[in-house]
């Protein structure tokens, strides 16, 4: 059987915690169009957030974990 490739625009994308939890970071706070935002919007985005258990299975299979 052939390798598996990982899906490289996903390994840049999200990072894995040494316990296996996937973490990915928000678009939303690109530095396009700030002023329209509110300053607590930006910052919660700032934040890295979990990838619910939904997706996850996916994203390994895209990472190939």
């Amino acid at each position: 059987m052939p390798k598996q490739k990982t899906r490289k625009s996903v390994s840049k994308k999200i990072s894995v915690t040494s316990s296996g939890k996937l973490l990915k970071r928000h678009q939303f706070s690109a530095g396009h169009l700030k002023r329209n935002k509110s300053k607590s919007a930006l910052n919660m985005h700032k934040k890295t957030s979990q990838i619910f258990k939904g997706e996850a299975k996916a994203v390994r299979r895209m990472l190939g974990i």
